[in-house]
């Protein structure tokens, strides 16, 4: 990975809100999305990743957080784990992690819930490029939802595992850039880079970004919008095998989660082609890279 540091003085600049929550569990996300965007904000320190983000506790910085005894037990109690299966994230070939997918059902067989985590590899995922780029997930999206209310959140349980920063009805996953890399200005965001992107845009936009990397960090209104998509929950993470931009470790994400409507049906069934999408949002100005993952999804799921 290309890796800049900006050495100036950076003044007149608002630093990202770094207030503490109070509000753990799995949270409504609306079909319709939020007021004045498709997405809402859980973890608020760390600026998406480009600096150190304090992980969630069952006091502080825990919107959208739960806290099961583990990631093989249920978020939400009354669910019993139905699936559970590794996927390979490819690259051209390459593996460039692996991606747990779960289904937890409740007893009554109607709703479920569906998990997904990542693990970085040490791997290239550009041999043609010098240096090791490795692959870096910012965004983890599910589908196949319809237009039903669902609920969704995350959890950390490994020691390297960085929060969820925001949640979205959307198929979009919106770059966030920090002002520059490097301690301080790391802490601060890039000119016009929103918390909460604006709805607009297209439905079928997987990424939404500048294309090349120019810092001090700035982009334009255009790139900080979303549609809202009902079909889609997006979660904004950080993953990446090593990282040297100051947020520390992150080689697992956290376990993400959406409770939907499902029913009794065999779970195997379930599978969908492009079900789970894994974003690289050129953060660091990275290049742009979606990869497209089979997963589970509610029976009778329709997706593109």
């Amino acid at each position: 990975m290309k890796r800049m540091i900006l050495a100036m003085a950076v003044a007149g600049l608002y630093a990202f809100n770094t207030t503490s929550a109070f509000a753990t569990g799995l949270i409504v996300i609306p079909a319709t999305g939020f007021s004045e965007s498709a997405y809402t904000l859980c973890n608020t320190t760390g600026n998406f990743g480009s600096s150190v983000s304090a992980t969630p506790t069952t006091t502080t910085n825990n919107t959208c957080a739960v806290f099961p005894v583990n990631e093989a037990i249920s978020p939400v109690a009354g669910y019993t784990l139905i699936a559970s299966i590794n996927r390979n994230a490819v690259i051209g070939g390459i593996t460039v992690g692996t991606l747990s997918d779960r289904v937890w059902r409740n007893t009554a067989q109607t709703s479920c819930i569906f998990g997904a985590r990542f693990t970085a590899l040490n791997a290239d995922s550009d041999a043609g490029t010098a240096g090791t780029q490795y692959f870096e997930v910012n965004d983890i999206a599910r589908g196949g939802f319809g237009s039903a209310s669902v609920n969704a959140g995350y959890f950390v349980q490994a020691s390297s595992a960085l929060p969820v920063y925001r949640i979205g009805r959307t198929f979009t996953s919106v770059q966030h850039r920090a002002y520059g890399l490097g301690s301080p200005i790391n802490s601060l965001p890039g000119a016009n880079y929103l918390a909460l992107p604006t709805i607009g845009g297209a439905l079928t936009l997987s990424i939404n970004g500048e294309t090349t990397s120019v810092w001090p960090a700035s982009t334009t209104a255009a790139k900080q919008s979303a549609a809202v998509n009902a079909n889609w929950v997006d979660f904004t993470l950080e993953s990446v095998y090593s990282d040297n931009e100051g947020s520390g470790s992150s080689l697992v994400s956290s376990m993400v989660y959406v409770e939907a409507a499902c029913d009794s049906s065999n779970v195997s069934g379930w599978v969908k082609s492009g079900a789970i999408r894994l974003r690289q949002t050129g953060q660091e100005g990275e290049s742009l890279v979606e990869i497209s993952i089979d997963g589970y999804a509610p029976p009778g799921a329709v997706l593109p």
